[in-house]
């Protein structure tokens, strides 16, 4: 399969679901766009790497493990962004420590984080971008990439919805635990743990 050379285009608010961002990387040499869901502090980690002029008074995570494999002279040489499973994206470090090559599975979020603080290039497959890729010319609208109904849709597809307290109390345990698996497959760990609370109430989670 062919591999495509991605750039970072921009992170987008999303108005649709609070706490959402969406992490726009760009065909280098086409006009196709890579729409990512990501959390708060990825976005902010990604932002802060773009923006060199921005330096932490302590080192972020991404900064931290940057730190660390240069420490050990471990060098990231690229990012691809190899599997689409039911919305959620899945990729791998490049590594190489004298000479010898490894791959490192990695959150894509975390991937394009350290993408940028060691220089290194960001590549998906076709199948995957003529999947999930839109290109500019389908763009709604032209105030920002907030108000695209792409991006709405999209967020809204990717992330299930967040039950209440009393929503998880009407729930069965059987279906509360496959919720669990859900959220966790889609790194929700938030609404995860609301969901793994209510299981310990009912005494079906072990406590720590």
């Amino acid at each position: 399969m062919d591999l495509v050379e991605l750039t970072i285009k921009g992170i987008s608010y999303s108005q649709a679901q609070s706490g959402a961002y969406a992490l726009i990387l760009s065909e280098l040499e086409g006009n196709r766009n890579l729409p990512i869901i990501i959390g708060a502090f990825e976005a902010q980690s990604i932002a802060i790497g773009l923006e060199k002029e921005i330096n932490p008074p302590r080192p972020i995570t991404h900064d931290l493990m940057a730190q660390c494999f240069e420490r050990f002279k471990i060098i990231v040489k690229q990012i691809i962004i190899h599997k689409l499973v039911d919305g959620v994206f899945y990729s791998s470090l490049i590594c190489e420590r004298d000479e010898i090559e490894e791959i490192i599975d990695a959150r894509t979020s975390d991937a394009v984080a350290l993408s940028i603080r060691f220089d290194a290039p960001i590549f998906t497959y076709e199948n995957i971008l003529k999947k999930a890729s839109y290109t500019d010319g389908e763009q709604a609208g032209g105030t920002g990439h907030e108000d695209h109904e792409w991006i709405k849709n999209f967020i809204q597809e990717q992330n299930p919805q967040k039950p209440g307290i009393q929503e998880l109390e009407k729930i069965s345990t059987d279906e509360l635990k496959k919720l669990l698996t859900q959220l966790v497959k889609k790194e929700d760990y938030e609404s995860a743990a609301k969901v793994r609370d209510e299981l310990s109430k009912r005494g079906e989670v072990e406590e720590d």
